[in-house]
């Protein structure tokens, strides 16, 4: 049984402990947050029953746990990541792991030095239609990969406690927020790009839009992400992957989500495996559902109690995105500068 912290109580710190009072082998040990008044009111509308400190170190003293899941704002991650390991905790830290690649690459070193393992919520990586992409791809039925693209576009987002989300001293705005879910997709399906080449829009959010092509020998790869649409638009997240001989495509706002067009036959729905628990409680639709934060916390888990290390959206995993990720920025800010990685 992983006796697991939640620091942060959020958007996110709540999802995730619908996902944990799911999973037989974890219990929610206790929340960590600052602004107790608003944790205690999220709590009580997901019916989630936890003791509540208002500092990690408090509750690392007072309850017994063997996991700090991270939840807070990014520029907090470092500093909560770094004092659950050096407590010999094991970690899941929400994405992006850190706003610098430097930051990043210690929290990742520390972690291996002190024997505990460690996660980043890229959760794509465990999303039923992008698992089923990943699938098709190795296994070739359509020929080689010709080209890939992928969006994730969204309403300004303004659930975040504070706001936080909208300073991108904060969060890195919607480039290493919400784009860095794609960047980190397309390095686990194809490896390091030789090169980036972006294009941003910059607002008083930061970057809020930003489209990136990606070189890779052999296949086209571009992905596009913003946050910067009105106000009603609500969230999409997409992808179009062609094929010699076919073609795969995901629309989170279809029905169904996801399609396959082999050959000179008419598109289907392409099957994949969705996993079998309920809705979230924070709203209805395909982006709702717990899926992926599901699968991601479970095979989190899972590696736990085998005893092993995580393969998947591992620390240094997250530090490669994230250095692919802040040389896109580099690029867009430097007018499409090609930065060479």
């Amino acid at each position: 049984m992983q006796k697991i912290i939640i620091a942060g109580f959020g958007f996110m710190g709540g999802m995730h402990a619908q996902v944990y009072r799911q999973l037989p082998a974890a219990r929610l040990a206790a929340v960590v947050d600052k602004n107790k008044a608003t944790a205690t009111r999220a709590m009580a509308k997901l019916g989630i029953k936890a003791p509540l400190f208002a500092d990690l170190d408090a509750a690392l003293r007072s309850i017994p746990c063997h996991v700090v899941d991270i939840c807070l704002p990014t520029d907090l991650h470092t500093t909560f990541a770094l004092s659950a390991i050096k407590a010999g905790k094991h970690i899941f830290c929400e994405k992006p792991l850190a706003l610098l690649p430097a930051d990043a690459q210690k929290i990742a070193t520390t972690a291996h030095a002190v024997g505990v393992a460690g996660q980043v919520g890229q959760c794509i990586r465990f999303w039923p239609e992008y698992v089923a992409l990943r699938d098709f791809v190795r296994r070739g039925q359509a020929g080689p990969l010709r080209s890939l693209t992928l969006q994730r576009r969204s309403m300004l987002p303004l659930h975040s406690v504070g706001r936080w989300l909208l300073d991108p001293k904060r969060s890195g705005g919607a480039a290493l927020d919400l784009h860095i879910h794609d960047t980190d997709f397309i390095v686990s399906l194809l490896g390091r790009p030789r090169a980036v080449r972006s294009h941003a829009t910059f607002d008083g959010h930061g970057p809020s839009h930003i489209l990136t092509t990606y070189d890779y020998p052999g296949v086209a790869v571009a992905a596009e992400g913003g946050w910067n649409y009105p106000p009603k638009w609500g969230f999409q997240m997409a992808f179009q992957a062609v094929f010699e001989n076919g073609a795969v495509e995901y629309d989170s706002g279809a029905s169904p989500t996801l399609t396959v067009t082999l050959g000179r036959t008419a598109k289907k729905p392409l099957p994949f495996k969705e996993p079998a628990i309920g809705r979230s409680a924070s709203g209805t639709g395909n982006i709702s559902s717990l899926g992926g934060y599901f699968n991601e916390l479970q095979y989190f888990i899972d590696c736990l109690e085998k005893g092993r290390l995580p393969a998947e959206a591992t620390l240094l995993q997250a530090t490669e995105s994230l250095r692919v990720a802040v040389a896109e920025l580099a690029s867009a800010r430097a007018g499409g500068r090609i930065i060479k990685l």
